[in-house]
């Protein structure tokens, strides 16, 4: 029978504890959702990943057969994947046979000082990359995203049981108040990605993840990262991009329509239509209009500040009409509007609340209205109460799982 690690850590996020099970670790290994361009051991080896290997749901180690470049050996082998260098020694694997073939230690935290670093059983030191420095996103993130794969999975009525039974007013606040906190995350890693790039790769960045869904944010980025901004204004082959990522594409449970390959074409006829759009964006932005309040009803502040004009406008002018529906909304909240909000300092963050609700899993969707939180002409569904309710959940499952 197939079984998964269920090990689970408790960590500080950016505002507030919350806890993370080991196979959102082994996700990110999987998918490759980090910068596998600046992947270093820890003794100061250059790590290139050819494979990452078959994950092994059985026993044994988490990944088997991976093929890697350590330096300027290739070599084949197994992968171990911990939250710290101790769990290796905790876990006894040294002594564990089925353990003999693992050639890399993955580990998401640092070691502490003096920590001894993990031993093989013919007593080698094995090499060992640390993932913390090297994400694209906050943790909470990740584990955020774990939890959407789950919520899919199933009739998720039961877990929304407790809210349900909470009083109205406690419970809008205490979505509100999650979706406040998700808001503040999202700009705190704009502000990071346009430190970084700068403002038209951090837009370009952030654009082609999202167009890659949870699955292949980690590949869209890859191809960011390989074909700047302006590479794309003169077309690129999409082909050869498309194949230059084999191995890292996520297509299980893909629909046809958000194929990889469907996705690049999407972007390249954006950018050759509007080739300076993140400029394009710096200076609608003046237009938004001001703030309102977010716990306001969602018709009168999308009435107040023009949302659904607002929204035709960034579709023509940003991407000529070449994105729309609920994925130009996953873009305008998870990319524009914290993009804008870290490059300005100005607050758009009722206007991220009471924006159109995007993409989200068809049980929360349909659960904002069973909760009171939205389904009303005044209290439409909108982006903030979805996240929230996100937000809650992962909250949930974290308490959950101590």
């Amino acid at each position: 029978m197939a079984i998964t690690s269920n090990h689970v850590a408790e960590m500080q996020g950016l505002y507030g504890p919350f806890t993370m099970a080991e196979r959102v670790v082994q996700k990110i290994w999987l998918r490759g959702d980090f910068a596998r361009d600046r992947a270093v051991l820890a003794d100061g080896r250059k790590l290139a990943i050819r494979s990452a290997g078959t994950w092994n749901l059985l026993g044994g180690p988490d990944f088997l057969g991976a093929r890697l470049v350590i330096g300027d050996q290739e070599l084949t082998g197994d992968i171990e994947v911990h939250f710290r260098t101790a769990d290796w020694r905790a876990h006894g694997h040294a002594a564990d046979r089925a353990y003999d073939r693992v050639a890399l230690h993955v580990v998401l935290f640092p070691p502490a000082d003096g920590e001894r670093p993990a031993v093989g059983g013919d007593g080698n030191e094995l090499p060992t990359l640390v993932l913390l420095p090297l994400l694209h996103r906050d943790l909470e993130e990740y584990a955020s995203d774990d939890a959407l794969e789950t919520i899919t999975a199933r009739d998720e009525w039961e877990r929304f049981a407790g809210l349900a039974a909470t009083p109205e007013p406690e419970r809008l606040e205490l979505i509100r108040a999650h979706a406040e906190r998700r808001w503040r995350q999202k700009v705190h890693f704009a502000r990071l990605w346009i430190e970084r790039l700068g403002w038209d790769e951090a837009a370009h960045h952030t654009a082609l993840e999202i167009l890659g869904y949870r699955r292949n944010r980690a590949a869209m980025l890859m191809v960011a990262a390989r074909y700047p901004l302006p590479a794309w204004t003169g077309g690129v082959e999409l082909q050869q991009v498309y194949e230059e990522g084999r191995g890292y594409w996520q297509l299980q449970g893909v629909r046809p329509a958000s194929h990889p390959l469907a996705r690049l074409r999407q972007y390249q006829r954006w950018v050759i239509a509007r080739p300076d759009w993140p400029g394009r964006l710096a200076t609608l932005a003046v237009s938004f209009g001001g703030e309102a309040s977010a716990p306001a009803a969602t018709q009168d502040v999308r009435r107040a500040l023009g949302l659904g004009k607002l929204r035709a406008t960034l579709a023509r002018e940003l991407t000529a009409d070449a994105i729309g529906g609920t994925r130009l909304d996953n873009l305008v909240c998870d990319g524009f509007l914290p993009l804008l909000a870290a490059r300005t300092g100005c607050a758009q963050g009722a206007m991220w609340h009471h924006w159109f609700l995007g993409d989200v899993p068809t049980p929360v969707r349909q659960a904002l209205p069973r909760l009171g939180l939205a389904g009303t002409r005044a209290q439409p569904h909108c982006h903030g109460m979805g996240q929230g309710l996100l937000g809650w959940i992962l909250a949930r499952d974290a308490v959950a799982s101590r």
